[in-house]
């Protein structure tokens, strides 16, 4: 399915004039003709009548479920016709950059921008795109510490607070602003960070044994105790036992082992992208530990 926003469909809206229900100067018939000789579409199928049978109507249904690679083709399709009419009558463009602004869409839906017109000059360069997170020698005096913290031989609570702070550097070089453990009544939360707009709940844990479904319930309690929305991550350096995971049900709280850390740091992998791939992927296949590994191989 498309992922087009209120912006996108706007854009779309203004180019080829569907705002009364019209595309273009097309006919019904030769609206019909059109798809279904040069895109092979059946444009009234009774799936694209979401909002109604017009002919605007339908070709927003049509944007809203079929997936990217047609809806870029229908949309280079859409204005390889309306460059000839308009060329053809000698109309001026009456939608500012109408061709950079529709190539941008049809890249961002994963196609090639339209090719430059007869009476446009050829557009600059885009700039480079700027690296987004944190630099090259961060991310690796990141991974050597966290190397470091691997051959600790101090007890489990020294390694416990040093894996902790080191958690709120990592996120924090990700800007996920990262905050470090505090305490509430009657309870000890190690930290948290905030995701896209949720605060993620943390529980940082690094002993020998492995984590069992109850220490798994007892976060996910603590995690629905927060304002509506609050969710969880629970890092197991050790890892969780296979029981654990099963018996645990997760319903706002996700998994993180020490292996899905080493991968994350030694690929450069965003962490923003590991914490959504991982509620995504757990939300849809209801499995709370998803490695890094599979999420990114």
């Amino acid at each position: 399915m498309a992922t087009l926003s209120t912006t996108d469909m706007k854009l779309i809206d203004s180019i080829f004039g569907m705002y009364s229900g019209y595309v273009l100067d097309f006919s019904n018939d030769r609206f019909a003709s059109f798809f279904n000789r040069d895109l092979d579409i059946d444009i009234y199928l009774d799936r694209y009548a979401i909002h109604g049978g017009s002919k605007g109507k339908l070709f927003r249904g049509f944007l809203e479920i079929s997936p990217n690679a047609d809806v870029v083709r229908a949309l280079t399709a859409l204005w390889e016709y309306r460059e000839t009419y308009r060329l053809d009558h000698n109309e001026d463009e009456k939608v500012l950059h109408a061709r950079q602004r529709l190539s941008q869409l049809l890249v961002k839906l994963g196609g090639e921008p339209l090719p430059v017109g007869f009476d446009e000059p050829a557009p600059a360069a885009p700039p480079p795109p700027v690296k987004k997170g944190p630099g090259d020698q961060t991310l690796a005096d990141l991974e050597q510490e966290f190397l470091a913290l691997t051959m600790m031989n101090e007890a489990a609570q020294a390694r416990g607070y040093a894996f902790e702070r080191f958690l709120k550097r990592w996120f924090d070089a990700w800007g996920l602003d990262a905050r470090a453990s505090f305490k509430l009544v009657g309870e000890q939360i190690d930290g948290s960070f905030e995701h896209r707009g949720t605060v993620y709940l943390i529980e940082a844990k690094w002993t020998d044994a492995k984590t069992d479904a109850a220490a798994l319930r007892s976060f996910q309690e603590k995690a629905g105790d927060g304002f509506e929305g609050t969710r969880g991550l629970f890092v197991s350096f050790s890892g969780f036992t296979d029981q654990g995971l099963v018996a645990f049900n997760a319903k706002r709280v996700i998994l993180m082992d020490g292996m899905d850390a080493f991968d994350a740091l030694r690929q450069r992998i965003s962490l923003d992208d590991i914490v959504a791939a991982k509620f995504r992927r757990g939300t849809e296949e209801r499995r709370p530990l998803i490695p890094v590994r599979e999420l990114f191989p």
